[in-house]
């Protein structure tokens, strides 16, 4: 028996197809699909969370000192001149970071091979380019489904068959999480 299937497509397309569906699927919770693509989706997933669940304690915090631009009550920058040129103002700020330890940082890059990453873009049209931003799908595992699938022993994700495609009769599922 194969240990994947092939679903009609070639490596590169599958590949694709089936990481394009994982990260919708973790970024959103649920998604439509037919059933022989939810059953792929469904390994790469569980195998991601199970991940995410064996390492989300395992980071130690550190404080670091950062430099900030400071901001007027409009968040543009405060500038200063110096020797005839405008210069930025910063300040110094204490900051507590997670720092990964080694296994959550391999952990980490494991994840971040499969997942895509995702930019929300707002719905209005006023703000559009200066409202969207990046997600961060890895940090959403790690502290979100981390801790709340961290007592049980793996079925992270479900298959609700939902009926017949109307265009080729090819079997609907909704996969979601649990």
């Amino acid at each position: 028996m194969a240990k994947y299937r092939k679903l009609g497509k070639t490596s590169s397309q599958r590949k694709a197809l089936l990481r394009n569906q994982v990260t919708a699927l973790i970024y959103k919770g649920k998604i439509i699909t037919t059933q022989a693509r939810a059953k792929e989706v469904q390994k790469i997933a569980d195998g991601l969370i199970a991940l995410a669940v064996k390492e989300r304690d395992n980071y130690e915090m550190v404080k670091v000192s950062a430099k900030v631009p400071l901001k007027d009550k409009d968040g543009k920058r405060v500038k200063e001149v110096v020797d005839g040129k405008k210069v930025t103002k910063y300040e110094i700020v204490e900051k507590e970071i997670k720092k990964d330890m080694p296994s959550r940082l391999h952990a980490r890059h494991q994840l971040l091979k499969v997942l895509y990453p995702v930019t929300e873009v707002p719905a209005t049209k006023a703000g559009r380019k200066r409202g969207t931003k990046k997600v961060d799908l890895v940090a959403k595992l790690f502290d979100e489904y981390g801790p709340k699938y961290a007592n049980r022993n793996g079925g992270y994700t479900r298959i609700i068959k939902i009926g017949q495609r109307k265009g080729d009769g090819a079997l609907e599922v909704v996969l979601e999480l649990v």
